[in-house]
């Protein structure tokens, strides 16, 4: 695996991790349907990212497009997630935050 490649990995597989709880939490929160936004971008958010992952590691033609999207879907997520005042939103959106950040220095 190339070396540009390693801090980008570890903001993919944090902001899946984060994305996941968040997704489970909200799940888990009294109104659900208050946070349909954030669960449907948490899952599109980790699927992006896992893929993106996978990508990278079988070194495909079309990483900086798989980069470039991941992004722009981590940040619709870190927006959704960063109106939300519950722990795991704030700790998503951060996670979501850093990793689009890495995917366009990267891409």
């Amino acid at each position: 695996m190339e070396t540009k490649y390693e801090e980008v990995l570890y903001l993919l597989e944090e902001c899946v991790k984060a994305c996941n709880h968040c997704f489970d939490a909200c799940l888990k929160e009294k109104d659900v349907r208050m946070m349909a936004g954030c669960i449907r971008l948490d899952r599109e958010c980790a699927e992006s990212c896992s893929y993106t992952i996978q990508v990278i590691a079988r070194r495909s033609p079309f990483t900086s497009q798989n980069l470039r999207l991941s992004a722009e879907i981590c940040e619709a997520c870190a927006e959704e997630c960063g109106k939300h005042d519950h722990p795991h939103c704030q700790k998503c959106a951060e996670a979501c935050r850093k990793c689009a950040e890495a995917c366009r220095r990267v891409a």
